[in-house]
């Protein structure tokens, strides 16, 4: 395949899709394998008596959403919630209202098609659904931006707070409506036809308009990654590309070129994945990143009838990373901009058909343990359609996560250990090095994360309400983003420096025998060359117990002048009870957690004084998760051992 266009920053035979599939990539085959891929999917048309197959129990929770929405406004995003991001920062007015608007749909199209399935089997009773799918494609149509606000750069180019149709911006939420509005087509299209003739058209145009021809006819799009970054927006928006590719355009031979273009954008995403298969921004944004490529390979996998098959060492390690970042119960290790806890309807049977098609038992265990019945309308509507129509297996009943005992990912320098392997008693040990320079990076090189029975008691606060100051030039004025916030060091009270450059270097690599990971932290902090801060986290399992150490010597600021205590934090959730020279943390009041054992951290009282900070939460997603208040302890040390010296802690379960 002769690549559209040249990347920049990778090297040439970093090429993984077209090396794997050769000429079968090129246009000519493009055209050939993909002229039937409608007919082939897993995904059926509505009356297809694969829908005669959904389970009922599935159904009900979103029929019932569906049912008292019905005959209501439909949520109406005005140009007072879009202009809020440029005027004040706030996004989830408009964000909000457009979520409610699709997610809306999508309940219209699952109810239509279920409708459908009962009308081929001779019972037609039931509401007609078909007017209320119309409706709110048509109000799709009719939205002056597929684009969300605080993606535009309508503001930046002209100072306008409303978006201009003229000039389409194709982003995350673009893709995300071309991705629905092909989905319905694909289920309910010749319904359509017969219902509302001329809105399929309507749809394809406005779909060539807002997405098809800004993305055949500009090559600047950041997501692209051709300056070498590439993120999470790359297959995510390309995997929304090729549904609406796929399923929208009948003209072969610009499919073709769209597929090409697509298909080179995915390269670029899965060239920039390491060997191990970490994803630095974490267990949550994985869903909407490597999640979103790996449904892009099945899709074209699918509709080529395996001609471009997806099967590449680099997608092995990205199915099981989820599974490696697992602490216990719906608790994950959350690096960057994520939750803690995951969410309830993420697209487990995506991950599980992947695992079962690659064998990897562990990452099979893993989905069907989390996998739920019943659809989350806003992961998507194919994701939905996915969902419903596939078989779930009898498996799933009785599965159990594998719980992993160790793992470790260089790449990112992150260990995580389990005192029991295969079950949540005990401790567990997330430790991280990494550097500040990590894509939604929070400053928390060497921060250390510590579950006790798989409920997290030392902890990442994770992901806070997204605004304008995000994604913008103060985005570590946010607490949550704050080394001083995490669990690191805080020599001479110095906040972690943002980039690359400002990383850690792995002193000793941890293995499954003796997970200990030790690093050097001086060069996080920008500190004097000469100086040196290293912290070893280690998990001991014979004596049933956690030794996080941290040891410097010849501590000196960058900058000549520079005054400050020594500090060592740790941010704790739950009940925490401070004596002298021990702390109690319980997991009262985290939701969720329904009681269960505490941690006790211990020290030398003589080496350092702690004190308490309370951190109450008013962030509805950080307070969803921890409940009320986060607590950080401040370890300050003693004057003397201000240039060198050390300070060990100790984590213990509380029997």
């Amino acid at each position: 395949m002769t690549p559209l266009i040249e990347p920049m920053a990778l090297r040439q035979e970093a090429r993984p899709l077209s090396s794997a599939w050769g000429r079968a990539a090129s246009a000519t085959q493009l055209m050939s394998s993909l002229s039937d891929a409608r007919r082939r999917l897993s995904v059926r048309p509505a009356g297809d008596p694969a829908w005669e197959a959904v389970d009922s129990a599935a159904l009900q929770d979103l029929a019932a959403t569906a049912n008292a929405e019905r005959g209501t406004p439909w949520p109406q995003p005005l140009v007072s919630h879009y202009a809020r991001y440029f005027r004040d920062g706030n996004r989830t007015e408009y964000e909000d209202r457009v979520a409610a608007r699709q997610q809306r749909l999508t309940h219209a199209v699952v109810m239509a098609a279920i409708a459908a399935s009962r009308e081929s089997s001779g019972d037609g009773t039931g509401p007609d659904w078909l007017d209320e799918v119309i409706d709110g494609a048509y109000l799709l149509c009719e939205q002056s931006s597929w684009c969300w606000a605080a993606h535009d750069d309508i503001f930046k180019v002209t100072g306008a707070v409303v978006p201009d149709p003229a000039v389409p911006y194709l982003d995350l939420g673009a893709g995300e409506v071309a991705a629905q509005l092909a989905w319905l087509d694909l289920v309910l299209g010749d319904r359509l036809d017969e219902r509302a003739p001329g809105l399929r058209q309507r749809i394809r145009t406005e779909t060539h308009e807002r997405v098809f021809t800004p993305f055949l006819d500009r090559l600047d799009w950041h997501w692209l990654g051709l300056h070498g970054d590439v993120h999470n927006w790359n297959p995510w928006i390309h995997s929304n590309i090729l549904a609406a590719a796929l399923f929208l355009l009948e003209d072969s031979a610009q499919q073709s070129l769209i597929v090409e273009r697509v298909i080179e954008g995915l390269d670029r995403f899965l060239a920039s994945i390491p060997p191990d298969g970490a994803i630095d921004e974490g267990f949550a944004y994985w869903w909407n990143g490597a999640g979103r490529a790996l449904e892009a390979l099945a899709l074209l996998d699918e509709g080529s009838a395996g001609v471009l098959d997806g099967d590449l060492p680099v997608v092995r390690e990205l199915v099981a990373f989820p599974h490696r970042m697992h602490l216990g119960h719906n608790w994950f290790l959350n690096v960057a901009d994520g939750p803690a806890r995951a969410w309830s309807g993420m697209p487990w049977d995506m991950l599980h058909r992947w695992a079962v098609r690659l064998d990897n038992k562990d990452a099979v265990r893993h989905a069907e343990a989390f996998r739920s019945r019943v659809p989350w309308a806003a992961a998507g509507l194919g994701r939905v359609l996915h969902a419903l129509l596939t078989s779930v297996p009898a498996s799933m009943e009785t599965a159990t996560p594998p719980l992993t005992g160790f793992t470790y990912l260089p790449s990112v320098q992150i260990m995580v250990a389990r005192e029991t392997p295969g079950s949540v008693r005990g401790l567990a040990l997330a430790a991280k090095g990494g550097h500040n320079g990590e894509h939604h990076n929070h400053r928390d090189v060497g921060s250390v994360v510590v579950a006790v029975d798989g409920v997290p008691l030392l902890v990442d606060a994770g992901q806070p309400t997204y605004t304008a100051q995000t994604f913008g030039p103060d985005r570590y004025g946010i607490r949550a983003m704050q080394s001083s916030w995490h669990s690191v060091p805080a020599p001479f009270g110095l906040e972690q420096g943002t980039g690359k450059e400002f990383g850690a270097s792995v002193l000793r690599t941890p293995t499954a025998e003796e997970p200990t990971l030790a690093l050097e932290l001086a060069g996080a902090y920008g500190l004097a060359n000469t100086s040196s801060w290293i912290r070893a986290m280690e998990l001991d399992r014979a004596s049933e117990r956690l030794i996080i150490e941290d040891r410097w010597t010849a501590l000196q600021p960058a900058v000549s002048g520079s005054s400050g205590e020594i500090d060592i934090h740790y941010l704790l959730a739950g009940n925490v009870n401070v004596t002298k020279d021990s702390v109690s943390v319980r997991p009262d009041g985290i939701p969720t957690v329904d009681g269960g054992r505490g941690a006790v951290l211990r020290w030398d009282p003589a080496s350092a004084v702690v004190r308490v900070d309370e951190w109450l939460l008013d962030d509805p997603l950080l307070s969803e998760v921890w409940g009320t208040k986060l607590t950080r302890l401040r370890f300050r040390l003693p004057a003397e051992l201000r240039n060198s010296g050390s300070f060990i802690l100790t984590v213990e379960a509380i029997q």
